[in-house]
């Protein structure tokens, strides 16, 4: 779950990790009086404008402006207020900028990179840092990729003195850094734990003679299996950046994500979903989305199913993978045939059913008189809906 970098802040805040000062602004004329406020409040003469969307890559983007003045921070929220900012994050299509987050002008001495990140691999959480800070860290990890530091924290202890040392050495801090930055990898460590992070990322982290001081940009992702711990996440979500058929799905309890392929999935599991996109790539096609209906999907969700999928004007075929376990194969098949007979199918349909009572599953299928295919392996099936789309149905 991502969520915009006032709010990162807020968190980083929260658990002890300085951050400049900042004002969320919903419009051009919040973001002026915002912008007033903090030039009276701090005395400085500058103030920088971001716009606020779920993406990295805002600033080379032009997303974040310095401004001298009110006049130029108005300026500048004008140019940004309502405009499609697109990042290498945010694809051809862009998103669009509907806050704005103007904060107080800082020193800055050096920029370094510093994040928190779960190695899926290693199953760990490891310190990732670099001495090169900033919009272009992208490009210092492709081009020197010597540059990144890696810290492997053990979980049961956390970060560790002499692996601050190593960062403070490696990133050309020196010794008398070893012992703020400690302080401020103890602080990250905590807010990654208590609050479920899967990145939690300072980029740039603002050094000074006096050691690591604020976080000039923040970025936080949620691991969105633990919302459920977390009642105050709905708070934090933003109706705004999420794609609208994969914010439909997660409140009806079906887990959605919508790709650029032409062939529909309905699978119950996340493994066997992913399995099913790799077979359908390894066909020839191209998946159209991921969705899991769960373990024990009722016929009304896989008549939901249905209808989220056919949302995509892309989509010329559907497969239906089900490993019936939890889930009847004959109630499933139920559902199915409902489903097409209500949304009015008109693409092909490849259903693969194995699992409790998957004769009787079949049969039902086969006698529903909807014009769709069976198979009995997930290949079999892959290859007769690839091949459908090829041919026009």
């Amino acid at each position: 779950m991502n969520i915009h970098e006032h709010q990162a802040k807020e968190l980083f805040a929260r658990h002890g990790i300085a951050v400049p000062r900042g004002i969320v602004a919903f419009g051009v004329e919040e973001a002026v009086r915002a912008a007033e406020r903090l030039l009276a409040e701090t005395g400085r003469s500058i103030v920088v404008v971001k716009a606020q969307i779920h993406a990295g890559g805002r600033g080379k983007a032009g997303g974040v402006r310095v401004c001298r003045g009110v006049q130029e921070a108005r300026a500048a929220a004008e140019a940004l207020w309502g405009t499609t900012l697109v990042t290498r994050q945010t694809g051809p299509a862009g998103k669009k900028v509907q806050r704005l987050y103007v904060e107080e002008g800082v020193s800055i001495d050096r920029e370094i990179y510093l994040a928190l990140v779960l190695d899926r691999e290693l199953r760990r959480v490891c310190v990732v840092a670099c001495a090169e800070g900033g919009m272009d860290i992208e490009e210092v990890a492709a081009r020197s990729p010597e540059k990144i530091l890696r810290v492997v924290i053990d979980t049961a202890l956390g970060p560790m003195p002499y692996q601050a040392r190593q960062l403070a050495f490696g990133l050309g801090l020196g010794a008398s850094m070893a012992r703020p930055l400690e302080s401020l990898l103890g602080a990250l460590w905590r807010l990654y734990q208590s609050e479920d992070g899967s990145l939690v990322e300072l980029n740039p982290l603002i050094v000074t003679g006096a050691g690591p001081q604020r976080a000039r940009d923040a970025q936080i992702v949620l691991a969105g299996n633990a919302a459920f711990r977390h009642a105050e996440w709905e708070g934090l979500r933003d109706s705004n950046e999420e794609h609208p058929v994969e914010a439909r799905a997660r409140q009806i309890g079906i887990s959605y994500v919508d790709l650029d392929g032409d062939i529909g999935c309905l699978v119950n599991g996340a493994g066997l979903a992913m399995a099913t996109m790799d077979m359908i790539q390894l066909a020839g096609g191209r998946p159209a989305n991921f969705l899991d209906v769960g373990g024990g999907a009722s016929r009304e969700q896989v008549e939901q199913a249905f209808r989220i999928i056919l949302t995509s004007p892309e989509v010329r075929g559907i497969f239906v993978n089900i490993f019936g376990g939890i889930m009847r194969c004959d109630l499933l098949a139920e559902g199915i045939v409902a489903a097409s007979r209500s949304v009015g199918l008109q693409v092909p349909l490849v259903v693969r059913l194995e699992g409790t009572n998957v004769e009787q599953g079949r049969r039902i299928l086969s006698e529903s008189g909807l014009r769709l295919h069976t198979a009995t392996t997930m290949a079999e099936g892959a290859h007769t809906i690839v091949r459908m789309v090829r041919e026009g149905g």
